[in-house]
């Protein structure tokens, strides 16, 4: 298997994994007079690292489809070069400080955009690579 593949599936790992924080934080912090099977809790009722473990694991999701995008796209294509190493790696390390840094609150402005559009930066020079090959 490539780097880039390994660390595509680092980064799905991470991804499916990112939903337990929260499930961790609504379930030490139940809020009474809801029914959370019928209408989950207002994210507001719980407490701040809460709220932000939901939108770091929502947050992934939405870079995670790119990225594997552009790797599978890189891999079908058999690129395979620097760039795209690098950028594998660390489009991996990038969302995982962004994760634990959100989760934890101290990844505030501007760290936070900072890893955001590093690790876009990486999706974008992966798909440069593979179209310039």
């Amino acid at each position: 298997m490539t780097i880039e593949l390994t660390y595509l599936t680092l980064a799905a790992m991470l991804t499916t994994s990112l939903w337990i924080p929260y499930i961790v934080g609504v379930n030490k912090n139940p809020v009474s007079d809801v029914d959370g099977f019928h209408r989950p809790a207002p994210l507001g009722a719980f407490p701040a690292w809460v709220h932000r473990a939901h939108r770091a694991h929502l947050n992934h999701l939405e870079t995670l489809a790119p990225f594997a995008i552009v790797v599978l796209i890189a891999h079908l294509a058999n690129v395979s070069s620097t760039v795209t190493v690098v950028a594998s790696v660390a489009f991996f390390w990038l969302r995982a400080l962004h994760a634990v840094g959100m989760i934890a609150g101290f990844a505030r402005m501007p760290l936070r955009p900072i890893l955001f559009t590093a690790a876009w930066v990486c999706i974008l020079a992966i798909g440069v690579a593979t179209l310039l090959a």
